[in-house]
């Protein structure tokens, strides 16, 4: 230290690995629990229309605690295109 003041120091922005990690296993579960194993899928094809409507419900329908009970396409702004 010289003239009495402390060096500054670089601080290391915060790590958001775990914050990620957290929500992949929630996403990963929600998948789990609600699509690939609340039915019988009979073949791919049926595996994979069952997954795209699932996708459709879980992104425009379904209520997320995190959004206030809100389906995520709610937080889109300019989802039509329609702003520049």
């Amino acid at each position: 230290m010289t003239g009495g003041r402390r060096p500054e120091r670089a601080t290391a922005p915060a790590d958001s690995a775990p914050v990620l990690r957290t929500e992949r296993l929630v996403l990963n579960r929600t998948l789990a629990e609600e699509w690939a194993y609340a039915q019988v899928f009979t073949n791919s094809q049926h595996r994979a229309d069952a997954l795209a409507q699932f996708l459709h419900h879980y992104n425009h329908h379904r209520a997320h605690t995190a959004l206030a009970g809100q389906p995520p396409i709610t937080r889109i702004n300019n989802l039509t295109g329609h702003y520049t």
